[in-house]
Parts: C-alpha cells; sequence; structure tokens
C-alpha cells in the first residue's frame, strides 16, 4: 500500500489515543536527555579538486597480503583501483575520506556479492565446510531455526573434526533462542559468548544496556569473511524473490537493533500498512577473501578479549593466511562503537556523500540520519548530483520510518530521488557513491547505529564492484514505488502527525 492511501482517515477515537500515546513518549524520552552525536566540532569541507596520486597515497595507510606496503607500493594499490574507471572521481573520495582521521585499506582482495538470504547462507555453509582451523561466528541474531539448526550441526562437525569455532551472539538480539541451543554447542566443544548479557549477574563487567552488539560476520581460517546485514534467522531462508533468492515468505523476526522498550505504544496498529506484512526479507552480505578478511578476524578477537569470553582465540599470525592477492579490490573495513570519539562509519557517509560529484545511491532499511546528513542529500542534489534513496514501503518499527518520512518533502523539493520497495521488508544497508565507493554492513543510518550499536562495514573502492553495486540497486528501483513531490503533499493529516511525532525523537528511534 502507498503512502498516500496509508494516511487514509482513522476512526477519532484511537487516533486520538495514538497521539496522546506519543505526546506521553515524547515527554518520555525529552527527560532522558538527548543522545551525543556522532561527530564533533566542524565537519572538514570536501576537496576542491582531486589530489595527485601521490598526494592520495600519502595519506593512507595501505596493507597487502604480506603486510604494510611502503609509498610507491600504496602508488601502485591506488593505480590498480584507479585502472578500473573514474580515476578522478577515487583519487577525491579517499581525499574525503582522510579529511576525516586515518584511514587503513586492504588491498589485493577478492570481494563479491551476496544477494539475499538463500546466497549468502549457502556462502557460509561452503566456507565452513571448507575451513582447515578456525571458524568466528558474530551475529546480533542467532535464532532457533531450521537454518540455525543446520548450522549448529555443521559447526559440530568441523569442531569434532579439530577445528577450533567461536561464537558471539547479541543476548537482546537473540534473546528468543532457548539457553539449549547453545548449551549443545558449548557441550561439543564450541566457545559460545554472549554480548552484554540483560542478566547483570551473568556480567564479568558492566556495560549500559543500550550497547549491543549489531554486527553481523563470519570468518573462516583467517582468509575468507562474509558480513553485512543478514542474521541467522529464518526470515532470510527463502529471500525476497529477487535475484538470488527463491520467492518470498513471511517475516518472522524483525531486526532494528534493540530499541526503547517504551516505544512499543508507538508502533503500528494491527493492519496499518505500515506493519511488516508476510513478505521475503531483502538483504545483502558481501564475501571478502584477503587482507580485510583478516580485518575482520581481529575485529571478532577485540570483541571477545573486550567481553572477557570464555576460551582462547587464535591471533590472525597462528591463521597464516595465503602470502598471494586473493584478488584485485582495494577495500577499507570501517568499525564503530559506542566508544568512538566520532563514528566512523557515520563520517565515511557523511563525508562521501559530501564529496559527491555524479551520484548517491542508498539503501536504508532504517533512516532516521539527522539534520547534517539530511544538509548533505539536499545539497549534493541541489548540485546535480543523482541523490536516489531506497527505503522501506512498511518496517516492523513504524517510528524510524516516520521519522524518515518527515524528511521526504525537503528532500524531494531538493531533487532527491525517493523510491520505496514493495513486496519485500527492506533490510539491507547498503551504498555506492560516484560509482566507485561501495559500501555494505551492518549500520543503519540512524542513531542507534551511529550512538549506541558496535557496527561494522566493509568498503570496496574502485568501478568494478561499484557496476555490481549499481546494477542491484537498479534491480530494487525496479520493484519499488516512485515517491513524487505532488503526491507525498497530498498525504493526509493521520501520515503528517505520525511523522510530526517520530521526528521530535529521531534520536532515540
Amino acid at each position: 500500500m502507498s503512502p498516500v492511501a496509508a494516511s487514509t482517515p482513522a476512526r477519532p477515537g484511537p487516533r486520538l489515543g495514538a497521539m496522546l500515546a506519543g505526546l506521553g513518549l515524547s515527554v518520555a524520552l525529552v527527560a532522558c536527555g538527548t543522545p551525543r552525536p556522532p561527530v564533533n566540532g566542524l565537519l572538514p569541507e570536501p576537496p576542491a579538486a582531486a589530489p595527485a596520486l601521490t598526494r592520495v597515497a600519502a595519506q593512507v595507510d595501505v596493507v597487502g597480503p604480506r603486510g604494510p606496503l611502503n609509498q610507491a607500493r600504496r602508488e601502485q594499490a591506488l593505480q590498480s583501483a584507479a585502472s578500473q574507471g573514474k580515476a578522478e572521481l577515487l583519487k577525491r573520495q579517499i581525499a574525503a575520506m582522510s579529511s576525516f582521521g586515518d584511514v587503513d585499506l586492504y588491498a589485493g582482495n577478492e570481494a563479491r556479492l551476496l544477494i539475499d538470504g538463500p546466497a549468502t547462507f549457502a556462502a557460509m555453509f561452503d566456507a565452513i565446510g571448507k575451513s582447515r582451523r578456525q571458524i568466528l561466528l558474530e551475529s546480533y541474531i542467532i535464532e532457533d531455526a531450521e537454518v540455525s539448526r543446520r548450522l549448529a550441526d555443521l559447526l559440530l562437525q568441523r569442531r569434532a573434526q579439530g577445528v577450533q569455532v567461536a561464537i558471539i551472539y547479541d543476548a537482546v538480539g537473540s534473546l528468543g533462542t532457548q539457553d539449549a541451543y547453545f548449551d549443545r554447542m558449548r557441550q561439543g566443544g564450541v566457545a559460545v559468548c554472549a554480548f552484554n548479557p540483560v542478566n547483570p549477574l551473568k556480567r564479568t563487567r558492566y556495560h549500559k544496556i543500550t550497547h549491543r552488539d549489531h554486527r553481523k560476520m563470519l570468518v573462516v581460517d583467517g582468509e575468507t569473511a562474509i558480513t553485512g546485514g543478514i542474521n541467522i534467522s529464518a526470515v532470510y531462508s527463502s529471500g525476497s524473490g529477487g535475484i538470488g533468492s527463491r520467492g518470498s515468505r513471511k517475516a518472522a523476526k524483525p531486526d532494528p537493533g534493540p530499541r526503547p522498550a517504551s516505544s512499543a505504544s508507538a508502533a503500528s496498529a494491527p493492519g496499518d500498512a505500515t506493519s511488516a506484512p508476510d513478505r521475503g526479507w531483502r538483504d545483502t552480505m558481501v564475501q571478502v577473501r584477503g587482507p580485510a578478511a583478516q580485518a575482520l578476524h581481529t575485529l571478532f578477537r577485540e570483541t571477545w578479549t573486550q567481553q572477557q569470553c570464555e576460551g582462547a582465540i587464535m591471533a590472525a599470525a597462528e591463521v597464516q593466511p595465503a602470502a598471494r592477492a586473493a584478488g584485485q579490490q582495494l577495500m577499507r573495513v570501517v568499525p564503530s562503537t559506542p566508544n568512538d570519539t566520532e563514528n566512523r562509519i557515520y563520517t565515511l557517509l557523511l563525508g562521501s556523500i559530501r564529496a559527491a560529484q555524479r551520484s548517491v545511491y542508498l539503501t536504508m532499511a532504517y533512516f532516521a540520519p539527522g539534520k547534517d546528513m539530511v544538509d548533505a542529500l539536499c545539497d549534493a542534489a541541489s548540485r546535480g548530483v543523482d541523490v536516489q534513496l531506497i527505503l522501506p514501503s512498511q518496517s516492523d518499527f513504524a517510528p524510524v520510518m516516520h521519522a524518515g518520512r518527515s524528511h521526504y518533502e525537503r528532500m524531494l523539493k531538493a531533487g532527491v530521488k525517493i523510491h520505496e520497495l514493495q513486496d519485500a521488508v527492506l533490510h539491507a544497508k547498503t551504498a555506492v557513491i560516484d560509482g566507485v565507493v561501495s559500501t555494505v554492513g551492518s549500520s543503519n543510518m540512524d542513531w542507534r547505529s551511529f550512538v549506541f550499536n558496535n557496527e561494522v562495514n566493509a568498503v570496496v573502492l574502485g568501478e568494478d564492484f561499484g557496476d555490481a553495486m549499481t546494477r542491484m540497486f537498479q534491480r530494487d528501483v525496479a520493484a519499488s514505488q516512485t515517491i513524487t513531490l505532488p503526491r507525498w503533499e497530498q498525504r493526509g493529516l493521520v501520515q503528517r502527525g505520525k511523522e510530526f511525532f517520530s521526528s521530535l525523537f529521531e534520536q532515540w528511534w
């Protein structure tokens, strides 16, 4: 159902009650104080022009299969990415990244898009089946469903064959999973760790309950990694009906990241067009081979240590990754945590949008980005950049969707094109900017991802992967409904009210 149709007036009683409930929630959230911004101080200006390759190479650190590269080899790695096409745009984008601080790049990678659950689970099971030394799995949700039981069987089999296996799951995201599921793996020798347990008696030290691990990644032998937005959950088993899928299925469990418990009253009522329907889930992962996989391996080990999980994890040096390059892709691995002074995923996206010259294509499951990000999108469109967003037409958590819609009118007037995905629950978090900066990750474009969660995005630099991302974006546009300004201006008072109340607390969703 379209946003305009969704705003058809409801009965006065329920509508008034919902508005009063929203107002009460608003007052309560204001009393809690405003979350800190994901970036501090003045934003650096984007580069006026693309700098010389030598200068760009001096501004970044690059690690290859055999370790850090010197200036000459950094230039070679950058030149290899630039030779794919759009070299001036690539250099400008890397310079914009470096204006926010250190940029660590990884050369010699192979990167492959995995679209929807079936393709992702097939790749995960294949990598696990070929493991020789170690399997590391980290996921916000590990649901006790058929796919996760098959996963547990395979992990236990590999452990019995001498492969080290370690799992981190988020205690809130996986709250519905019985302890018996994890206990079975523990009994089979798998090291299992709950991130920030809800029960304070099970915590080794104090962590804020709002600090959640929203990452999804698998690392095998320190050589192959898979990361992005897909949890170990039944909702992905048959895909969204798009490429890489096998039809649609009932959406059984959401993953918006943890939301305030008090916000339940603001969610859509049964029968509301914004509630999650019986659809497949549209999501994206990326499979990586090469030094970027080692970076994800290190990131897992850091979380394991910080959470004081039981059991030692082999270091990257012990894993002995291949000495030869797995491919030609230049990559970044961008993690973020609530302890960061500035959120690196936020600065990556913001800086890239502000430096964009040709195109900005974003696909976001949860879009409540704040003023700076909306300013950047509108400014880019106003200077002639092709800015297009794919956003959800229905959501398992309505307030964040309505908060995002509160920005539609301004963005449409600035020339931003907005499409809402139909017939599937959108859960992907991807972007391709100027065709040369591509990111696939766990981070939504909202405050919960930017301020409260552990997240990680994989970034691939260069036109080759950018072309694949653009083709995927275009297929999703074809499955979406475009929102036009005249039509949006005709939406009803109920829809406008939802946007108004949700936007008041955009920084809490």
